[in-house]
């Protein structure tokens, strides 16, 4: 392979040594490496690229995380969905309140649609005030401007935005004078009962792309010409200048500013040029096509890209009440909890394989599989009425005889028989510590102590295991001593890694019948950090 930049490989290098193995962060300054810096030796070996370098450091890279494309940050118009009115024929984007708070699949593509498509809608949100708040918070945090924590939308007898009228509402991006700009707004509506007054969304970065396409002098100029705009009030005054159309490095747009009533004074040369630009990008705005046009019904929830989507109001009749709030929220909130979600899928997906695969194999001469081991002491713990997160230990408490901490192959079962510990509590509670907290690793750590414990503390305990588990007790280092048995009960998860150890003797029954992995899948989701 080519040799890749010695300097890049080596900031990226993933030991110990080098990143803090808790939180993945960088132990050491860019500054900090040589200035002579060489590969003395690198060689391909199961399925990593090994390197002895200069400086006598040893580094190992996955070789297919060396020809990952760059993921991003999503903000660009890459990889989005850029629309026309007509691609929702079918209907737009849009989720149950109840599904999307109960189902981590669901927010998932709720949120997905909003990264992608630039919005989506959330039906069914109790038409009550201020509960856009509590959207908002289910995927980041409430963005307080000016107008406080939430706004609401609605005629106001003396108004300091033409959005608390009944006139009609051009297409617009908000708080252009504001920078950073609130990257999301949130419209929940409570009352619609007014002739008139339905929403509206034009994607800026389609109508973005088509200036480019028609007249790209008129989409460079709008790119590189500073706009400011301007809000005032009594108690406000804010400004910001900034593109109409902002790229990134590489051209590719990233963000769309467009307030026609925020727009202040352009000073300077080439006054002309511009507004010959803003002029045909504004026409393109205001095509029909690209001009989607729905109603919000009380309880329903429009979630959108600030920095992308222009929303926009058709006026309305006061022979009714028209009265949303609104909040404003951050992408890269959303972002995080979307990649969390997606981790956490990964992660569960991961584990059903392993319950499936790994999963079927014999354990340690039992009647059962470790699967069905694992899942008979989850059942046990429910029947118990355990802690969700004592569920979750008792599911998983065995993952160590299937996998190791790095996700490889582990020192199996089978070599347990044999007299070889394989110390899986740790190396199990250490592969999941990627994805839980103590609650859940703790128990899995110590539920092999557990038994060593209560076999010291607990007449009658031992003359209660099975042949197999008798035999791994020896090779674990047998019953405690009474001071071993001392410390043990200070630990503090001492006493959830007991209750783990009683389901686990319980989960050896050959063909009962318990819930499978996917029955634990949403109690997993919730645990997951």
């Amino acid at each position: 392979m080519t040799e890749p930049s010695p300097y890049w490989l080596r900031d990226n290098c993933p030991c110990g040594e080098c990143r803090d193995p808790r939180n993945g962060q960088k132990l050491f300054q860019i500054a900090d490496l040589p200035d002579d810096l060489t590969l003395a030796a690198q060689c391909e070996l199961d399925g990593n690229l090994e390197v002895l370098w200069s400086d006598g450091h040893r580094s190992r890279y996955p070789l297919a995380w060396l020809h990952e494309e760059p993921e991003g940050d999503g903000r660009t118009e890459e990889g989005k969905r850029l629309w026309a009115a007509a691609d929702f024929a079918r209907g737009l984007p849009e989720a149950d309140w109840a599904a999307y708070l109960a189902d981590p699949a669901e927010r998932a593509a709720v949120l997905a649609a909003v990264r992608r498509s630039g919005f989506a809608v959330l039906r069914g949100v109790p038409a009550v005030e201020r509960q856009v708040l509590a959207v908002a918070e289910s995927f980041g945090y409430v963005r307080v401007t000016n107008y406080g924590e939430l706004f609401d939308v609605r005629v106001e007898p003396d108004p300091n935005n033409l959005a608390f009228t009944s006139a009609a509402i051009a297409p617009h991006t908000d708080n252009p004078y504001r920078d950073p700009v609130p990257t999301l707004q949130l419209l929940h509506c409570l009352e619609n009962s007014a002739t008139g007054g339905d929403s509206g969304l034009v994607d800026g970065f389609r109508a973005a792309a088509i200036l480019r396409e028609e007249a790209p002098e008129a989409f460079a100029l709008l790119t590189r010409t500073p706009v400011p705009f301007v809000f005032r009030d009594r108690r406000t005054e804010l400004r910001a200048e900034r593109p109409l159309i902002d790229v990134d490095g590489l051209g590719r747009i990233r963000e769309v500013r467009f307030n026609n009533r925020s727009f202040g004074t352009l000073r300077g040369e080439g006054r002309d040029a511009f507004y010959a630009a803003y002029r045909r990008f504004a026409a393109i705005t205001l095509r029909p096509e690209l001009q989607l046009t729905f109603r919000l019904d009380p309880g329903d929830c429009l979630v959108f890209d600030n920095t992308r989507l222009l929303h926009a109001r058709t006026a309305f009749e006061q022979d009714g009440r028209r009265h949303l709030q609104g909040c404003y929220a951050d992408l890269d909130a959303l972002g995080s909890t979307l990649a969390v979600l997606h981790r956490g899928t990964a992660a569960l997906d991961e584990l059903a394989e392993l319950f499936a695969g790994e999963g079927a194999g014999e354990y340690l001469g039992e009647e059962v599989t470790m699967a069905e081991h694992m899942l008979q002491a989850a059942a046990a713990a429910e029947r118990a009425g355990a802690a969700p997160h004592l569920v979750a230990a008792a599911l998983l408490h065995d993952l160590g005889h299937l996998v190791d901490e790095h996700g490889r192959e582990a020192v199996s079962g089978r070599d347990l028989m044999r007299g070889q510990d394989n110390r899986h509590s740790d190396t199990g509670a250490a592969r999941l510590a990627q994805w839980f907290g103590p609650e859940v690793t703790e128990p899995v750590r110590l539920h092999v102590a557990a038994k060593r414990y209560l076999c010291a503390v607990e007449p009658g305990y031992r003359e209660k295991l099975s042949e197999a588990s008798e035999y791994t007790l020896t090779v674990q280092g047998g019953p405690m001593s009474e001071r071993q048995a001392a410390e043990f009960a200070e630990l503090p998860g001492a006493a959830d890694a007991v209750a783990v150890r009683r389901w686990d003797e319980q989960a050896k029954t050959a063909g009962a019948e318990v819930p499978g992995f996917e029955h634990y899948r949403p109690l997993l989701a919730a645990l997951m950090r």
